[in-house]
């Protein structure tokens, strides 16, 4: 079976898209697939990452601000050139829709959405949403076509490897703090972490261990590295031991999306910044279930902010207990499975 990812990352976007990406690209590989992705090559790209994954990259020309007619005319012209017999294409991207989906979909088997913003619609076989929402059932009603296989919630997330093996060694926290993780997401656009950093500088006497973690597409990385080593934090940049230092915290900082699911997996307590507005609705849903503190939208918040909510943490080992069972309960059940069920979905056509 031939599998293409349509999927981009820059430094507005952030890399959480492709990252979910190349979890289902590395599960399909082990099922037997030819998986490869179409990408454009511009700011902020993951290309060579995702090629050093052992996945053949398309590149797409970067040419500004996504056109989605354009894009699926330079999509078409790789899949004719270069993968003429391919049996499914997964896309995962915010600036495409069915206008997008329906001119590709002539020149593949079947298509397949990773969405979470339910804002548009969609010219698809399978849709995939992996978060958690209150009366997610009725978020695609209207936007998809009859006959669409819906995936929804938790059960479905995507999970790279290491984070069924961190699972083995994370247990419900106790509710001390002596492990702090700031991971904002792998581009962190508006410089949440330095915002962060500022805040344990105002608290004094803290006895926590800190751990820092940034991706190359963070452009402030090596400010953030000098604020690091200055005050004695571990700085980590463009990690593949993630899941590890997430079992190993008591207290994290971070973004919504795709990384605050996984630290639910994992029953990390954590209080979460809305950095993007697609991460609202879950961020909120999520805090309305006890998984998570919710600090609120990125430009609203500031470093005392921060610095209260570590203060906060470090006062309430029950609320932190609370919370970690929270978020275990939510997604923690989620197990690893002989066949995934996106996985299934996909294979079954």
């Amino acid at each position: 079976m031939n599998i293409l990812f349509r999927v981009d990352s820059s430094f507005a976007i952030g890399t959480g898209h492709v990252m979910r990406c190349l979890a289902l690209a590395e599960m399909l590989k082990e099922a037997g697939c030819a998986v490869y992705f179409a990408m454009r090559a511009g700011p902020g790209d993951l290309c060579d990452e995702v090629e050093h994954k052992g996945f053949p990259v398309l590149r797409l020309v970067y040419e500004g601000p996504v056109v989605q007619k354009i894009d699926a005319k330079r999509t078409i012209e790789v899949i004719r050139q270069q993968l003429p017999s391919l049996d499914w294409c997964i896309v995962d991207h915010y600036e495409l829709d069915r206008c997008w989906e329906e001119n590709v979909k002539a020149y593949v088997g079947r298509m397949m959405v990773i969405d979470d913003l339910a804002n548009r619609s969609h010219e698809c076989d399978i849709l995939l949403d992996q978060n958690y929402y209150q009366h997610s059932q009725q978020r695609y009603h209207g936007l998809v076509p009859p006959g669409c296989r819906l995936l929804l919630g938790p059960q479905y997330m995507l999970l790279r490897p290491e984070f069924y093996e961190a699972k083995k060694f994370s247990n419900l926290r106790n509710g001390q703090v002596k492990r702090i993780l700031l991971f904002f997401g792998g581009s962190d656009p508006t410089n949440e972490t330095e915002k962060a950093l500022h805040a344990f500088k105002e608290l004094d006497g803290l006895d926590v261990e800190v751990d820092v973690v940034v991706g190359k597409a963070n452009l402030n990385r090596f400010r953030v590295e000098q604020f690091c080593r200055e005050i004695g934090f571990r700085y980590h940049c463009q990690i593949d031991y993630l899941a590890e230092l997430m079992a190993k915290a008591d207290f994290s900082l971070g973004a919504g999306g795709a990384s605050m699911w996984e630290r639910c997996f994992l029953g990390l307590p954590s209080a979460v910044t809305i950095v993007a507005e697609n991460q609202r609705r879950s961020t909120e849903d999520a805090a309305a279930y006890g998984a998570v503190w919710n600090i609120g939208w990125h430009a609203d918040v500031k470093s005392a902010d921060y610095a209260d909510i570590i203060d906060r943490a470090m006062a309430s080992r029950e609320e932190l207990k609370h919370m970690s069972r929270k978020a275990l309960e939510l997604v923690g059940s989620t197990k690893e499975y002989i066949v995934h069920p996106v996985v299934e979905a996909l294979l079954e056509g």
